[in-house]
């Protein structure tokens, strides 16, 4: 037998076939029964109708697969807000993963869409009445967490990075630093986020344009992969992403950082 250089194709080559189907196999299988459960997890009677409607727009199902986040990690769901996000991960990393769902004391304080409960109250029922015991709260600021260094496998920073951005570039380049921090080598970090162009006054449309995440990114040290899956050719940027005539379907880019191994 030929010792091949490359250590897949030794150890293929030294295990009993049935074996190597296996090999081959588990991970793909793995993957679709994870996204299955997810899926039936997002229909279940458990959960807030009012996150089941922005569904359609977020695409959880197809979003978490292109980050990679599956069963038994550990997933920081940053300004997790009302929750929408939280739910969500907890059934994505089931019982032997954890999901940490941070806010800050201002943002708790903010309103629901319904306008009749804050945001800290509609997390602490989505947890309550969804059984989430996976899940835990942090409360401060998203860059200065008490987690230790490379313990989470993924962030979600979904649909905030304007905010920061738009207000001071130096300050988004800092977060993106310390939640580099955070991760795992090899752990990730989602972005969404509604897109604008160039020229238009982003900050009060609450937007940014994809190449200033992207440069962002890079920046901070970060691999990054582009995804379409959120894209609205419909939304032409000019419009606030409050504006109703929009009903919040917004172009929006997903990014996919991927800190490096080494």
């Amino acid at each position: 037998m030929r010792w091949d250089q490359s250590p897949q194709a030794n150890l293929l080559a030294t295990l009993p076939l049935l074996s190597v189907f296996a090999l081959l196999f588990w991970q793909p299988t793995v993957q679709a029964q994870d996204n299955l459960a997810l899926r039936r997890a997002l229909a279940g009677p458990d959960r807030d109708v009012s996150d089941f409607m922005r569904d359609e727009v977020r695409r959880p199902a197809e979003v978490l697969p292109f980050l990679g986040i599956s069963s038994g990690m550990t997933v920081l769901d940053g300004y997790a807000a009302g929750g929408y996000y939280t739910f969500i991960l907890s059934k994505a990393v089931g019982p032997d993963g954890t999901v940490y769902a941070q806010n800050t004391t201002r943002g708790l304080r903010f309103k629901e869409d319904r306008q009749d409960i804050t945001q800290g109250e509609a997390l602490a029922n989505k947890i309550r009445d969804g059984r989430l015991s996976n899940v835990r709260q942090l409360i401060g600021p998203l860059g200065e967490l008490d987690l230790a260094a490379e313990s989470v496998d993924a962030i979600m920073l979904m649909q905030t990075l304007h905010d920061s951005y738009n207000g001071n570039p130096v300050r988004a380049l800092n977060l993106l630093n310390n939640l580099k921090r955070y991760l795992k080598p090899g752990g990730v970090i989602g972005i969404s986020d509604h897109v604008g162009s160039a020229g238009r006054d982003n900050a009060d449309l609450h937007r940014m344009e994809i190449q200033q995440a992207v440069t962002l990114a890079k920046e901070a040290g970060f691999i990054v992969q582009q995804s379409e899956l959120l894209r609205n050719p419909a939304d032409d940027h000019s419009r606030s992403i409050f504006d109703p005539r929009l009903a919040r379907n917004t172009d929006r880019f997903l990014l996919r950082l991927i800190k490096p191994e080494l």
